[in-house]
């Protein structure tokens, strides 16, 4: 929480707060996002998962956000436990528009939605996607988040497919520095994400070098985000907790 509090000192748009798996960490998201909005004058964006949550569940973890005075969600469907499929999981809010459309009849929030520059996994293929995402906007979503990505390309041939689409709201890029490659390794086969062979040279020199890795994989995502920000002018920092 201090290191989220020394970062609110460089004036950021907002400061973003995730979720644990399956929502386990709700009590802590809204706290951090209160604290950071409270003591760091930084509006805060809560994620919210809906899989495997009775609108009941949701009631009370929304009137919470509400009493904390948070208005930004990120509303996301979530992942789905290991051992269990999409079936197989009993709630009343089974996708991302479900859990917009019940935050609208709440009213009272700023509500985001993700969005998959090269698809979603569980997609059939990428005009599937845009369709789903279409539809989860006109279910309520203000703006969207996307997955992260490694290449710009990607991003800028998204939005002109998305635009094509009719969708219109605003997008934030969501970029991640490539600080261990194990674990990056790991979130590129959930995600499906394209990693340039610029950045693949990167991880291979620096591999048995943590520190060297770090660094190089922070100058990288910091060259995507300016040249996001000449192209789009938005920008924004993230806080995800561990």
């Amino acid at each position: 929480m201090n290191t989220a509090l020394d970062l609110s000192k460089l004036h950021p748009d907002f400061m973003s707060v995730t979720y644990g798996a399956g929502g386990t960490t709700c009590s802590y998201t809204t706290e951090i996002a209160s604290e950071l909005q409270r003591k760091g004058n930084t509006p805060a964006l809560a994620h919210l998962t809906c899989v495997g949550s009775c609108k009941s569940d949701l009631d009370g973890i929304v009137e919470n956000l509400k009493k904390s005075s948070i208005q930004n969600i990120l509303a996301l469907r979530g992942d789905f436990p290991q051992d269990e499929s999409a079936q197989s999981v009993s709630c009343e809010c089974k996708h991302a528009s479900d859990l917009a459309r019940f935050l609208i009849e709440k009213g009272g929030f700023c509500i985001g939605g993700a969005c998959y520059p090269e698809g979603h996994p569980e997609s059939k293929n990428r005009d599937e996607d845009l369709e789903n995402l279409r539809f989860k906007v006109e279910a309520g979503c203000d703006f969207l988040t996307t997955q992260m990505f490694f290449d710009n390309d990607m991003l800028y041939s998204f939005l002109y497919r998305m635009q094509s689409k009719g969708i219109h709201v605003p997008v934030l890029a969501g970029i991640m520095p490539v600080t261990n490659a194990a674990q990056i390794k790991k979130m590129i086969s959930l995600s499906n994400a394209y990693m340039p062979r610029k950045l693949l040279t990167i991880i291979d020199r620096f591999s048995d070098n943590p520190e060297a890795l770090k660094q190089a994989g922070i100058a990288y995502a910091t060259d995507n985000r300016l040249n996001y920000k000449r192209s789009t002018g938005h920008t924004s920092l993230f806080y995800e907790q561990d």
